[in-house]
């Protein structure tokens, strides 16, 4: 039988960290996402991220393990490439065509956060005429 209910957008993303204030520091002032605000108590931190809320914590356990792959959508990858390699983030993988169609080209690139995280970057850009 089908749900009775729609799920809606993604709400909130967990991704467990080792060290909170090292990946609050990279999130906030490396990525530049909004800090909405930490629980320190709890070793938590929670962040905007174009109305999904993203949060970090230490505390994890065998119960809820986390092992996100993010991937972030960017405006302009040359710009967002360029200002975060300036910042010290080694990319993995630079900026490459993953899938092409008509109407646009599919660009990622990649790289960790302090954590280990795996994180991309992705832009779909349109082709031209």
């Amino acid at each position: 039988m089908a749900a009775q209910f729609k799920i809606g957008a993604i709400g909130q993303v967990h991704i467990g960290v080792k060290e909170i204030q090292r990946a609050v520091g990279f999130y906030r002032d490396i990525l530049g996402l909004p800090l909405l605000f930490e629980v320190p108590e709890q070793k938590m931190a929670f962040f905007d991220c174009s109305g999904v809320r993203l949060y970090l914590s230490e505390d994890q356990s065998e119960e809820f393990p986390s092992k996100p792959l993010l991937y972030y959508r960017v405006e302009d990858m040359d710009q967002a490439y360029h200002q975060l390699s300036a910042n010290g983030v080694d990319f993995l993988r630079e900026p490459h065509i993953v899938h092409s169609t008509p109407e646009f080209e599919l660009w990622m690139a990649g790289f960790h956060d302090p954590e280990g995280n795996f994180i991309h970057l992705m832009h779909e850009a349109p082709v031209s005429a």
